[in-house]
């Protein structure tokens, strides 16, 4: 929800602590859905995420997981399975974790959560025939489906792990790299649109990674 922060330059308004996207806290506005803005008049700072911050990786996945509820979710309209998601991934990346297995954990979320769930399930396609369509939904055998992307099977038994519902820093971290570049390209045909910050959290792995080959 977009909006502006009425009295919030006040010396002792109703804004606590400044608002900002990475932060968790209670917040009061009136809503008319016909305008664009909303007037926000109080704010209440529960809890900041210090390490996207100080650490830039961090931030840009940070960054990316609210990039894309921005873009796949309508405007104004709640969702607690992925607040609660997102909750429980800048808690993670706080606790020191990396951020790539809990980002693709949170990606794979929101895609079953706004309908959008890509099928990962390899079946009896060989090795050497996976493939990602995006316009069919998922993996596929390339000899059916020659437009789709290309794919190591490391990358599908990443995107299968996930899921399921399993751990993703099981996962080699070269795969995890190679599925959330792929689940990138896949919002990117859903959407119709590039999304910037995702862009640049998965654009410094892969130079490092070519770097050091």
């Amino acid at each position: 929800m977009r909006g502006l922060a009425k009295g919030a330059r006040r010396e002792r308004g109703n804004f606590s602590g400044g608002i900002d996207l990475l932060a968790r806290g209670e917040i009061v506005a009136v809503v008319k859905l016909d305008r664009e803005l909303q007037t926000l008049t109080h704010w209440t700072l529960l809890q900041m995420f210090r390490r996207p911050h100080d650490d830039l990786e961090t931030n840009l996945y940070a960054l990316s997981m609210a990039e894309l509820i921005h873009r796949f979710l309508p405007v104004a309209v709640p969702h607690q399975e992925l607040y609660d998601a997102l909750h429980t991934s800048l808690e993670a990346f706080e606790r020191g974790e990396h951020p790539a297995p809990e980002f693709l954990q949170f990606f794979f979320t929101l895609l079953r959560m706004t309908g959008h769930e890509p099928r990962a399930d390899m079946g009896d396609i060989p090795h050497a025939r996976l493939a990602f369509d995006p316009k069919a939904g998922g993996i596929v055998d390339y000899a059916t489906h020659p437009h789709g992307w290309r794919m190591r099977p490391a990358t599908a038994m990443t995107l299968d792990h996930v899921a399921r519902g399993e751990p993703a820093d099981l996962c080699d971290p070269d795969a995890i790299d190679r599925a959330n570049r792929l689940l990138a390209a896949f919002a990117r045909e859903i959407l119709g649109e590039e999304l910037p910050a995702l862009s640049l959290a998965i654009e410094p792995r892969r130079v490092r990674k070519q770097t050091r080959d």
